[in-house]
């Protein structure tokens, strides 16, 4: 039975550790701040202007003030923080977020990545996935392992226009994770969901890695 959106959320945050400084991207990342580990304290960073983001908000408690990066309502800390999109900005500039776990459409086996834009369709900017590929310590992705056409996501090279490219060190799909353990080494199948077979990743992927 492969992951569910919340089953790959939970999987990226096993990989927080205690002391990070963690930015969300849009999407299924958001729902990594719903399963923090036990005893693991980590602050979650918004491109618009937060530090210390709570989970999110039960349904009768949402706060139309408080929203992540996505537009979603979220909740806030004692410890939260707010200040200027150009602070935050300079926060992932200047290297000082440890992780950032985003979506994307395309992966390349060499860990480009593909995450903002599809030509031909309308959008409302690049956000800040080009400056977080450039100035954050360790890149996860988190996405379905097909497209809704059902082709590969994870392929030998990116066909929509590049966010970043040699950036990836993670990926966590619906079906499997692979990681490498730096830029100059190929990605590896280290876990199956479970019902997922080795084979089934092979099928449903054309980029070279280690099984």
């Amino acid at each position: 039975m492969p992951w569910t959106r919340d089953d790959m959320a939970a999987r990226a945050a096993k990989e927080l550790k205690d002391g990070y400084y963690v930015n969300l991207g849009i999407g299924i990342p958001t729902l990594v701040a719903n399963h923090v580990p036990e005893g693991i304290e980590v602050t979650l960073q918004s491109e618009n202007g937060m530090l210390g983001i709570g989970p999110f908000p039960f349904e009768g408690d949402e706060d139309a003030d408080l929203i992540n990066a996505g537009k979603q309502t979220i909740s806030e800390l004692p410890s939260s923080s707010y200040f200027s999109s150009a602070d935050s900005f300079a926060m992932i500039r200047g290297g000082h977020i440890d992780l950032t776990v985003l979506g994307a459409m395309e992966i390349a086996e060499n860990g480009d990545i593909a995450n903002w834009m599809i030509p031909g369709k309308m959008i409302k900017g690049m956000g800040g996935a080009m400056d977080l590929v450039a100035g954050v310590k360790k890149i996860i992705v988190v996405m379905e392992h097909t497209s809704k056409n059902g082709d590969p996501k994870f392929i030998p090279a990116c066909t929509l226009p590049l966010t970043g490219k040699n950036v990836v060190d993670m990926i966590i799909t619906d079906m499997c994770v692979f990681q490498r353990p730096d830029h100059d080494s190929p990605f590896k199948l280290i876990e199956l969901a479970p019902g997922v077979t080795a084979e089934d990743v092979a099928a449903k992927t054309t980029a070279h890695y280690i099984a």
